[in-house]
């Protein structure tokens, strides 16, 4: 198994595959000056790869990533203390961290991240590329689209519909659904400006 990514997210990835007794090659990471992250060696330069997860927390450098290299396979990892429902389904490169919980049928796409002790609930439909940070609380029949970041400790509530490319911020309410691009704040959510991608 090969790593994308040498941050600290790709710490906690590290700790994931460790739990399962998953085997680690070697991490990948485009600074030219990191040569290991725990314990492990950091290469350069490379672009085709047997197994690779995808270790980076922006939705879009994971999109760009996923465009540029070649896997033939992209596992979906899960850490052991995760509760996940034999009726969710997952697309390649996914993770789910320390204490998430995935309910029933649940649909989660390419490369997204659920990360440490998020709840999404049943018939949630998540696209690619999504990261739902630590805490937040996705009820049931929300949609989620790509690219999409959902803030720490945030709560989507039960139907909503979140675009592309959203920004939902720590510890927001959304009670209505939000567009394409937009990035909301608050209880309940409204939405800002935002002059920074994700």
């Amino acid at each position: 198994m090969v790593l994308y990514g040498a941050s600290g997210h790709a710490k906690v990835v590290i700790e994931i595959l460790e739990a399962n007794n998953l085997p680690i090659d070697f991490i990948v990471d485009d600074d030219v000056n990191l040569s290991e992250l725990l314990g492990y060696q950091v290469k350069h330069n490379c672009s085709d790869f047997d197994e690779i997860i995808i270790a980076v927390g922006s939705c879009h450098d994971r999109k760009n990533i996923a465009e540029r290299i070649y896997a033939r396979s992209y596992p979906i990892v899960s850490h052991p203390s995760a509760i996940i429902s034999p009726r969710a389904s997952f697309k390649e490169g996914s993770v789910i961290m320390q204490g998430a919980i995935v309910q029933s049928c649940a649909n989660i796409g390419r490369h997204c991240i659920i990360n440490t002790g998020a709840s999404v609930g049943h018939d949630v439909r998540i696209s690619d590329f999504v990261h739902v940070a630590p805490r937040a609380t996705i009820t049931g029949n929300v949609e989620v689209g790509e690219c999409s970041w959902i803030g720490a400790g945030a709560i989507i509530r039960q139907g909503i519909r979140i675009g592309r490319n959203c920004m939902i911020g720590a510890g927001a309410v959304v009670v209505k659904d939000v567009p394409d691009g937009k990035t909301v704040v608050g209880n309940p959510a409204r939405e800002i400006i935002r002059k920074n991608k994700l």
